[in-house]
């Protein structure tokens, strides 16, 4: 599928209706796993994993027939494909979003390209401004919304060769916070999940440092992607009500523990 296409499974419901960026793979599927399971209608997006996400609803298609589902090829990064899309969804009736995608860029402070920061601050902030500023005027207007955005704790405690990351996280969180406060009274939640290292595809290049790094947890492991996932699940449902502006680690009590260790 090309940019700006769509595939579509499911007979369609009153159930209410989800946008999950970055939704093919990873952490992405299992949110979108998880809220079709707790009775959400769900769309994802996916940058260029179109294998996966056809597995991905063909799976969740079999396991839950009554849910609609459907798949938008669209790359964050791009902001005339981000702006079509947004402008094509406004109008139709949304529930909730979560933010999942994401965009790493390791580099040292002193040695920080404006480039590569600009292009992590568009699919992990911008992105995420753009798609909310076409989804909460409908929120507002229901009295009835949840926007989920996944963070990083990375924003939360500073690590080496984080800078552009951890900023992008941060400024996510700042304008969650702020967006939380301005439509709290219209019964709309905005919250952050800040998770720690997750048991995905994405820390494969890692792989060489993960005992050393499960050690520093004090879980002393990595979380799985449905742990945070159930998280994103609770948030959209109707217990979290009266939650909003929270930043949620979920990270095995890492953010939690003194960094120096007397051995």
């Amino acid at each position: 599928m090309s940019a700006g296409t769509s595939a579509e499974t499911g007979a369609g419901t009153s159930a209410r209706r989800v946008l999950v960026t970055g939704g093919a793979s990873g952490l992405g599927a299992a949110i979108v796993r998880a809220l079709a399971a707790a009775g959400h209608d769900v769309d994802f997006t996916y940058r260029s994993s179109a294998a996966r996400a056809e597995e991905l609803l063909d799976e969740i298609g079999r396991a839950h027939p009554e849910r609609r589902l459907s798949a938008h090829a669209l790359d964050l990064s791009d902001r005339a494909a981000l702006d079509a899309f947004c402008e094509r969804i406004e109008g139709e009736s949304w529930y909730g979003l979560v933010h999942n995608a994401g965009q790493s860029a390791d580099a040292l402070a002193a040695m920080l390209s404006q480039e590569r920061a600009e292009a992590a601050m568009q699919v992990n902030f911008w992105s995420l401004t753009r798609l909310a500023k076409a989804l909460v005027r409908g929120m507002i207007r229901a009295r009835a919304g949840r926007i989920v955005a996944i963070g990083s704790v990375a924003a939360l405690r500073a690590n080496a060769g984080n800078a552009a990351y951890a900023a992008s996280k941060g400024a996510l969180i700042s304008y969650c916070r702020t967006l939380a406060i301005e439509s709290a009274r219209r019964g709309v939640t905005v919250n952050v999940i800040a998770p720690g290292f997750i048991d995905t595809d994405m820390m494969a290049p890692y792989a060489a440092h993960r005992e050393g790094m499960e050690r520093q947890i004090p879980a002393g492991r990595f979380a799985s992607p449905a742990e945070v996932a159930a998280l994103a699940a609770f948030l959209m449902g109707e217990g979290a009500g009266y939650i909003t502006g929270a930043v949620l680690p979920v990270d095995g009590g890492l953010t939690a523990m003194m960094g120096v260790h007397r051995s």
